[in-house]
């Protein structure tokens, strides 16, 4: 079997090819960090992470490279409205992504370069379109000559002319097209700046990018990913720049996530409706909204609400609840001859390892794939009824769910041995309540269990306890 994924620049899905195989070179456009970074950056930021996994999962050596974009117009804005160096906004807004990222379980990247570190390679970039002539200097800035690229709007699928005349672009009397963009600003007054054969400056966004992923993956690369609002014009822009520079291709495979609504409305300053992580991760558990993003396929619009985090979270807390079950399970389970032709768990894990790569391997279907989970998560829930439980197959069971945790990240391991704890003291308080004959207090800490799916049973040998069969 094959990955096919669908490619931004050809509108189709396509056979995973990487360019040197097995090695796969991965570029995803990290955060602006002038604050912390809102709920559609984390779904592009985890629906990548899985997918980096996935691919490392099925054998591929992934060099993962997600940026900061540590100069621009907004860090130098927040900058100013505290008082401070642009360089104290971007470290505490780079500690905190670290921080709240590794609460929603996403890997570091391989390397995470920021574009202050780059300066030399981004002029050195821009030097080379300026030697080619597809770029102009006026008035200590340099800019990217649009019309001198035949191929310009190849990504988004537009002709120039309608770009053009639809696109919002920022209007400068300076440029000899209206899509032509910065790739290096002139100093103003009070910003940072860096010298270059142009003056004293700083660089536009959309060079950053080619600049950074070229200077670690190469002049082509297998893929570039990130949000929906940067296919046009910041991908448009690194395509143009890139294969204006190297009169190679850029990127073999585009990819990009879908939107995400609040509460069936896009997301955006103007409403007030931003949801920034850092304030989301303290609310609700940050599992259930990594969950949350993959229980849709990628490239599909999600609309967040409380409501359906709420009904989300259900389904994982099964999958969270079924694995204790699973490890409590494994505890007592003894050995007896595997491959019982009467278990249907074994067949189901058979079932339940195909239909996930199969779903993985077709643009990366996180929702089938978590489909393919819970029907084995019901056959795990039926098997472990039994009186007689085969301690081989369960370890088989426990061992492949850890291996596809590994790709997902929804399950927490360790979080058995903190449940364990808090029953036995809750038991605990129990068995004292009772004995102060205090049933009230009892029968309150007997209910509340049960509420979480675990049954305590009152048994001559003393309190057990079960997960529910649900």
């Amino acid at each position: 079997m094959s990955i096919k994924i669908y490619n931004t620049l050809t509108r189709q899905k396509e056979e995973f090819e990487p360019i040197n195989k097995p090695d796969v070179s991965f570029y995803v456009c990290g955060p602006t960090v002038y604050d912390y970074f809102h709920i559609g950056n984390a779904r592009v930021f985890i629906v990548f992470d899985v997918i980096r996994r996935y691919l490392e999962y099925r054998g591929y050596k992934v060099t993962y490279v997600q940026n900061f974009t540590d100069i621009d117009d907004k860090v130098i804005q927040k900058a100013n409205e505290l008082g401070i160096l642009s360089a104290e906004v971007a470290e505490k807004f780079i500690e905190a992504y670290y921080e709240d990222a590794s609460a929603l379980r996403i890997k570091n990247a391989r390397i995470h370069p920021r574009a202050t570190e780059h300066i030399n390679p981004i002029i050195e970039l821009i030097q080379q379109l300026y030697s080619k002539d597809t770029a102009y200097y006026i008035e200590g800035d340099i800019l990217f000559d649009t019309s001198k690229f035949a191929e310009y709007g190849k990504l988004s699928q537009q002709k120039q002319e309608d770009l053009m005349a639809g696109a919002r672009v920022e209007v400068d009397e300076k440029k000899r097209n209206p899509l032509d963009f910065v790739l290096w600003k002139a100093a103003k007054p009070g910003e940072p700046s860096w010298e270059s054969p142009w003056g004293r400056g700083r660089p536009g966004w959309h060079i950053e990018c080619s600049a950074m992923a070229m200077c670690y993956l190469g002049e082509t690369i297998d893929i570039h990913a990130g949000g929906p609002d940067l296919v046009f014009p910041h991908h448009e822009n690194e395509v143009a720049q890139s294969e204006a520079a190297t009169g190679r291709p850029f990127v073999k495979y585009w990819m990009h996530a879908g939107y995400l609504n609040i509460n069936e409305e896009k997301m955006s300053k103007s409403l007030g409706n931003v949801l920034n992580i850092r304030e989301l991760v303290n609310k609700y558990n940050p599992l259930d909204l990594r969950f949350f993003m993959l229980s849709s396929h990628y490239r599909n619009p999600l609309n967040f609400s409380e409501e359906l985090l709420h009904s989300v979270a259900s389904g994982r807390e099964r999958l969270q609840t079924m694995f204790g079950n699973l490890i409590s399970a494994l505890e007592k389970s003894e050995e007896f001859p595997y491959g019982n032709p009467e278990n249907s768990l074994e067949e189901k894990l058979k079932e339940a390892q195909k239909d996930f790569i199969e779903a993985m391997d077709d643009d990366f279907n996180t929702a089938e794939a978590l489909g393919a989970l819970f029907s084995l998560t019901r056959e795990i829930n039926a098997y472990l009824q039994n009186e007689s439980l085969n301690s081989e197959l369960l370890t088989s069971v426990r061992d492949y769910l850890l291996e596809i945790n590994d790709v997902l990240d929804i399950i927490d391991p360790d979080q058995q041995t903190e449940l364990e704890d808090r029953i036995k003291d809750a038991i605990a308080k129990r068995e004292e309540a009772r004995r102060n004959k205090d049933f009230a207090t009892a029968d309150a800490i007997r209910d509340e269990l049960k509420e979480e799916g675990i049954i305590l049973e009152d048994t001559p040998q003393g309190v057990r306890w079960r997960f529910s069969k649900s």
